[in-house]
Formats: structure tokens, C-alpha cells, sequence
């Protein structure tokens, strides 16, 4: 941390990083999706940035992907974050700060007739947490490689620290399993079904966030405690994506998400996205819109009625009810690359979403001349940024 002796509060900004890393990480590392064939060999350099609701986030990733005997393929990526937070939850009870972290994974992939599996291993540092996790991986296709049946497992060992206290130092254990089953129903459609599982068990709460109770003696009418969460968390999700190739090369996708937890948060999505190639210029443009809306867990409140009100307190806003709405926009460019030694083609690519967050029940304690409570309710935009830039080999 740069701020030295401040006891900041890190609003959601592991939880936020993680999202971004996994978009990334889905984008760059993609194995195949509907039949056993190993990734081609490619090197790819990103920038990323996230920038709302006073959170900016950015940095670069490399990955490298090469392949051995078209049997085995092995892949590297390294993944950076600086981090400047004035949200409204670090300023409402702290100072802004500037963090960094950075993420390193390692994996291989082996391709054995129609069965394709892969192992992975990823380790995250930030000077408040540490993450290592590792994945494994197999698929397997059938009746003509019409059906795709794939299944995984990650387990992960996080250890969360609080800087400036030394003493204090807890453990994080989490497992997620995976089905995916993908069926060619026609030449033009493509549908998949996928469950994901996820136990999460240990500390899972921010050490810096706090909750607000009503107090008279207060100036503001409110103080602030510790959050306090159960340290068990179960949660299950179920999505249903469809892919149509339409005439022109063009193709729609579609997905709705269901998500439950055993905190009592509920959650669904629906998203909507096209692909429009131009010709044989090696262009090519994406669009795609996303409404989520959650529901709040079951010991989350804007503000507690007395100190100590429960035995679990949370104010996370990402445990609160709300909605978010994305616009996005991409755009890919892909050149012949002949010219260089070794290299096949190359690719370009800038892909820019807008999200607009807006919350039922976490309120924007930063208004002024409002009895605690009653103040408006939360809400921010922001942008998602990334830009790539791939050479296949």
C-alpha cells in the first residue's frame, strides 16, 4: 500500500480484479469449444483498464502458447493490475490508495485422439493477499464430433493479510466444479448447456470493510463496526448459450445465466451479441448488450438498526441488490504477417465496454443534508477497455 498508516477499507477491488482477470484470461488462453483440436501456437500483449465509480484499474498481460507434437500445447501468462481506489466506500470512511497486483499462470494442454485435457496453475500477489490455484480440465467428443461433454476442477488456497497488522493472517479454501455440454443441432446452430458449482470456505469477508448502525451520539446519526460473514458460502449456476451462423458469415449468440447461493443471493443475465465480418478484409466487428440483475444477500443492510444488530453484518455493495446494463463494442483486425520469420498472420483488436450501475439498497452516504437512511440510492457508470494485439506462429 503507498497510503502508510492509514487504515484504508479495499471495497471489492479483489473481487472486481478477478473479473477482469477471468475476461481476460477466457479471451487470450480460449481452448476449443466444440471439437478436440489444440490451440494454435500465438503470442499475445493486452492492455486493460477499468475506470467507474472512482476505481481505475490498469495494466498489461503477455501470454505465450506453443505447441509440441501436435499433442501437447503449453501456455504462460503474466497478468498486472495497478490499482487507484476513491470509491465511495474507501472515501467514506478512509482515504484513497494505490495498490498493485500481479498474477502468473502456467499451464499445458494434451490432445489424445478425441480427448482433450488441460492443467493450469495460477498464483496471484497483493501485499494484503495471496492466491494459488489449479485447474484440471478434460473434454471428450461424440456421435461424429457433434457433441462436446467437458467437466472441470479448480481448487484454491488464498491466504488474506491486513496491512499495518502483522498479527493478523487468515485462510481461504475454494473449490469449483464444471459441466459443459455442447451440441451441434444444425449446421448453422450451436447450443451449450453449463452448471457450475462453487464451495468457498474460511475467511471470506474484507478485513478493511465495515458496516453502519444507527447511533443518536454519532454526528452523522451513524458509526461503523467490522463486517462479520459466515465462513461458508455454497453457490450453483446454470447457463444456457446458443451460437446462429447466419448466411453472410455473420453469426448471433445469446445466453441467459441463472445464479443462487446459500447466502441468499439470486442473480440472473441475459446477453445478446452479433459478429459481422466485412468481406476478406480481415475485419471484424462485434456488438453485444447484458442486463444482470441480483438480489441481496440475507445479512446484507444500508444501515443496521444498533451495533452488533446480527450475527452476520455485510455491506458490500456487491452483496446488495442491483442492476447493471452493458453496451460493448469490438472491433478485430486480421493481417498477413508473412513478412516476419516465423509468423503466420497477426491480429489486432479493441474491444470497449459501457456498464451502468444502479443499486436498490445501498445508499450514496457521500449526499449531503439527508437523515442516515434515507439518503439516494447508489449508482456509477464504467468503462472496460481492452486492447490486443496477437501474432500466430
Amino acid at each position: 500500500m503507498v497510503l502508510k498508516g492509514v487504515q484504508v477499507v479495499v471495497v471489492g477491488v479483489t473481487r472486481m480484479l478477478r473479473k477482469l482477470s477471468y475476461l481476460v484470461i477466457s479471451v487470450v488462453l480460449s481452448a476449443p469449444s466444440f471439437a478436440a483440436v489444440l490451440p494454435e501456437d500465438r503470442a499475445d500483449v493486452m492492455y486493460h483498464g477499468y475506470d467507474g465509480g472512482g476505481l481505475e484499474v490498469v495494466g498489461p498481460s503477455v501470454l505465450v502458447r506453443k505447441g509440441v507434437k501436435d499433442k501437447v500445447s503449453i501456455w504462460a501468462n503474466y497478468y498486472v493490475d495497478m490499482i487507484t481506489s476513491a470509491s465511495i466506500d474507501v472515501v467514506s470512511t478512509a482515504s484513497e490508495y494505490t495498490e498493485e497486483r500481479e498474477e502468473k499462470s502456467l499451464g499445458v494442454d494434451y490432445l489424445y485422439g478425441k480427448t482433450f485435457m488441460g492443467l493450469s496453475y495460477t498464483n496471484s500477489e497483493e501485499s494484503d493477499y495471496s492466491a494459488h490455484s489449479v485447474r484440471f480440465g478434460i473434454s471428450q467428443d461424440f456421435f461424429g464430433d457433434l457433441t462436446t461433454l467437458g467437466i472441470s476442477y479448480a481448487r484454491g488456497f488464498d491466504t488474506v493479510r491486513r496491512n499495518g497488522d502483522d498479527t493478523f493472517e487468515e485462510e481461504t479454501d475454494r473449490q469449483t466444479y464444471r459441466v459443459d455440454l455442447t451440441q451441434v443441432l444444425t449446421r448453422n446452430l450451436i447450443v451449450n448447456l453449463n452448471y457450475e458449482g462453487v464451495t468457498d470456505e474460511g475467511f471470506l469477508n474484507n478485513p478493511y470493510r465495515q458496516v453502519r448502525f444507527l447511533d443518536p451520539s454519532a454526528a452523522l446519526g451513524y458509526s461503523y463496526e467490522a463486517e462479520l460473514y459466515p465462513r461458508t458460502r455454497t453457490s450453483s449456476a446454470q447457463a444456457l448459450r446458443a451460437m446462429y451462423y447466419l448466411p453472410y458469415r455473420a453469426s448471433v449468440k445469446a445466453e441467459f445465466r441463472n445464479y443462487s447461493d446459500s447466502w441468499g443471493i439470486g442473480a440472473t443475465n441475459m446477453e445478446l451479441a452479433y459478429t459481422h465480418p466485412f468481406g476478406e478484409s480481415g475485419v471484424v466487428l462485434e456488438m453485444k448488450y447484458r442486463f444482470y440483475d441480483q438480489t441481496s444477500a440475507d445479512f446484507y443492510s444500508d444501515l443496521f438498526p444498533r451495533s452488533n444488530a446480527q450475527n452476520f453484518l455485510a455491506r458490500d455493495k456487491e452483496l446488495a441488490s442491483f442492476q447493471t446494463q452493458t453496451i460493448g463494442a469490438g472491433v478485430s483486425y486480421e493481417f498477413d504477417a508473412k513478412w516476419l520469420p516465423w509468423i503466420k498472420r497477426g491480429q489486432v483488436s479493441l474491444f470497449v465496454d459501457y456498464i451502468d450501475f444502479q443499486y436498490d439498497d445501498f445508499r450514496n452516504v457521500t449526499a449531503t443534508g439527508f437523515a442516515p437512511g434515507q439518503e439516494p440510492a447508489y449508482g456509477f457508470d464504467s468503462t472496460v477497455t481492452r486492447f490486443f494485439f496477437s501474432l500466430y506462429y
